[in-house]
């Protein structure tokens, strides 16, 4: 999954609150979830992607339950305090960074 994300990158999304936790966007592609062990459980900074939906997500806080559907596809490096204060939609430029 984190490699078809990749492989669509760079992409501008519009994110928008999801139940007080996450900031969420519809790809317009769905990632391949072949041969992916999901169940993860979210916690502040992580960035995933919710199979059932073809979303991707930020998480500024964590779910208290664990959900089949969720892939944890990275972990937000800088600036995942700043999502919780941003009201109603953004939108913002995933691109790959090369180190």
């Amino acid at each position: 999954a984190s490699k078809d994300f990749l492989a669509q990158l760079p992409l501008t999304v519009t994110f928008e609150d999801y139940i007080g936790k996450e900031k969420v966007s519809i790809l317009q592609k769905r990632l391949s979830i072949d041969d992916v062990q999901a169940g993860d459980l979210s916690k502040k900074g992580d960035f995933a992607y919710y199979a059932p939906w073809g979303n991707v997500a930020i998480f500024y806080k964590g779910l208290e339950d664990a959900t089949n559907d969720l892939i944890i596809l990275g972990q937000i490096e800088s600036g995942k305090e700043n999502v919780e204060n941003v009201d109603g939609d953004f939108t913002g430029r995933i691109e790959k960074v090369t180190k």
